[in-house]
């Protein structure tokens, strides 16, 4: 697999398929940093990440054969994830929060929230604001702005409705406003 590089993540599945380890390889390069950023905005702990990392990874090559082609290869991946995730927490006797309001809409100027996030400068506060947040609402928050994907991306991925999906963003782009606002404040 000498062009790996160049070849998109949907040939690099159909190739894992048939056994090749080089395009697992590739794709595991590819995708690494992606993948274990989410884990840890979810983990908050940097060994769990990385151990759920080679899970989420070894579970792509075992299923490499089932990509559908319904989702993008990194919604799918990152879906693989959050699963690993919540197995994680189960295991550790841990729930995800329940959702919230599915009927509100996301009526929130985004300009506001993209002010207030240019007024921080700082990577370090911007992250300890992200920490106060509820794990459902830094993983919304992570998957619209870091990882850039659209409502209906995200619904898929979590398996519920883009109506929760906008509660959520609705919800979470609000306490971190005022997170942000709190430290801005500050001395």
């Amino acid at each position: 697999m000498e062009d790996s590089v160049q070849d998109t993540d949907e040939q690099l599945l159909r190739t894992m398929a048939g056994g090749d380890t080089e395009a697992m390889s590739a794709f595991y390069r590819r995708h690494e940093a992606r993948v274990y950023h989410y884990l840890f905005s979810r983990l908050n702990d940097s060994f769990t990440a990385a151990d759920l990392l080679n899970e989420v990874m070894l579970e792509v090559w075992r299923s490499a054969t089932r990509f559908a082609g319904r989702a993008k290869v990194t919604t799918w991946v990152l879906g693989i994830a959050r699963n690993k995730v919540l197995t994680h927490w189960r295991k550790q006797g841990l729930r995800e929060f329940t959702d919230l309001d599915d009927s509100l809409a996301d009526d929130t100027p985004a300009a506001d929230l993209e002010q207030a996030l240019a007024a921080v400068k700082d990577g370090q506060v911007l992250r300890a604001c992200m920490e106060t947040l509820s794990p459902l609402h830094r993983e919304i928050l992570y998957l619209v702005f870091f990882e850039e994907l659209d409502y209906t991306e995200i619904a898929e991925m979590l398996k519920i409705p883009e109506g929760t999906v906008k509660s959520r963003v609705y919800h979470a782009k609000n306490l971190l406003k005022k997170q942000l606002a709190r430290v801005m404040r500050s001395p």
